[in-house]
């Protein structure tokens, strides 16, 4: 199966929940969203994901102040494609339609209520679905605090979910549904 996940992420936590959903995707491509403009997207599975920030999808401004307050502890390193444009908003926004296409959204957030978080992913998926992407799923995998690191056991689960998006996939092609 072809498969592509694109990522935004400021502290690595979001581009690991990729990498861990890409391994379970049978070895998936990933990219950070500010090199996925010019990259094919002529596959079986797109899976899009970012941080949570300020109760939704990342901003040049929330990826700025998320990198300012970085600055400040020297335990935090910020990932070098963080400040670079397109952001994740931007990229949806021009994220060619593609009617029947296949898609799956995820964030990574603080483990807390999502009332109090917000969930990125909300976002994502209504933007997939609004430029005709079908959506297969949708989750958010937990951090411990805003700078990370995720909770215990999140890269499995992303793994296991990278593996379930793989079978749904796999199912409808079986069926003979066109994507």
């Amino acid at each position: 199966m072809r498969a592509l996940v694109v990522y935004e992420s400021v502290y690595g936590n979001t581009r690991a929940v990729a990498e861990a959903i890409a391994e379970g995707l049978d070895g998936a491509d990933t990219v950070a969203v500010c090199d996925a403009t010019n990259r094919s997207l002529d596959v079986e599975l797109l899976v899009v994901g970012g941080p949570t920030h300020m109760h939704g999808l990342s901003t040049a401004r929330s990826r700025q102040l998320a990198a300012a307050a970085a600055q400040e502890d020297p335990d935090v390193t910020v990932e070098q494609s963080a400040m670079r444009e397109p952001g994740l908003r931007a990229w949806l926004h021009d994220l060619p339609s593609r009617d029947g296409g296949c898609a799956a959204a995820f964030d990574t957030r603080l483990d807390k209520s999502p009332w109090l978080t917000g969930v990125a992913a909300h976002g994502i998926a209504r933007r997939l679905r609004g430029r005709g992407y079908e959506l297969l799923g949708s989750d958010s995998f937990l951090v411990q605090d805003s700078e990370g690191p995720l909770e215990q056991g999140e890269l499995d689960r992303a793994c296991h979910w990278g593996d379930a998006l793989a079978h749904v996939v796999s199912a409808k092609s079986s069926s003979g549904v066109q994507s």
